[in-house]
């Protein structure tokens, strides 16, 4: 029976998974970089997976509220911003999840921007969305060669009262995301 390890940040983000023949557990990372780390590597220690998937919320500048971004490229901005050091600031976790055959049919391909901020404008960064949490954990994967990925339920446009906007469709992103994952399989 396939592991599957599902992280979310914040209880308004939480939803059930049905994937057949899966054991799934749930973790909540909390808000940020760093909790969502350590929460994830304690919840690898106790739980042993054979691939997290990130659900969650994000803002976007170019794409409309209410779409869904299944991310395998990520940014961390934060380090971006201090490229003249020749930080890793960019993870691909393609080529584990092809290694294994998980969710290779699955659309919406984004690249998503992670900071420790709740962001208000986008000056100097880049992605399709921005979220405080997906890179750090794919980072812990990466280190762990466990397949990881993200799927994001856009809530708010950067820069257009981002975080009422977000708290208004946190609702909204439960049901976009149980529609789009439960209607997946993970091979």
């Amino acid at each position: 029976m396939l592991k599957v390890l599902i992280t979310h940040a914040v209880i308004d983000e939480m939803i059930a998974v049905n994937f057949p023949d899966c054991d799934i557990k749930y973790v909540r990372t909390g808000i940020g970089k760093v909790k969502a780390a350590i929460r994830l590597m304690d919840a690898l220690t106790q739980y042993d997976p054979d691939i997290v998937i990130n659900i969650g919320t994000a803002g976007s500048v170019d794409h409309n509220v209410g779409g869904i971004f299944v991310c395998r490229h990520f940014i961390d901005r934060d380090l971006q911003k201090v490229g003249c050091l020749d930080l890793e600031h960019e993870i691909d976790s393609s080529a584990l999840l092809e290694n294994k055959g998980y969710c290779v049919n699955w659309e919406y391909n984004g690249i998503c921007n992670t900071g420790d901020s709740f962001l208000t404008e986008t000056a100097d960064s880049h992605g399709d969305v921005f979220d405080m949490e997906a890179y750090a954990q794919a980072q812990v994967c990466q280190i762990k060669s466990i397949p990881f990925i993200s799927v994001k339920y856009i809530t708010d446009r950067i820069g257009e009262n981002s975080i009422k906007h977000w708290e208004d469709k946190l609702a909204d992103a439960r049901v976009g995301l149980s529609n789009f994952l439960n209607n997946r399989s993970l091979k």
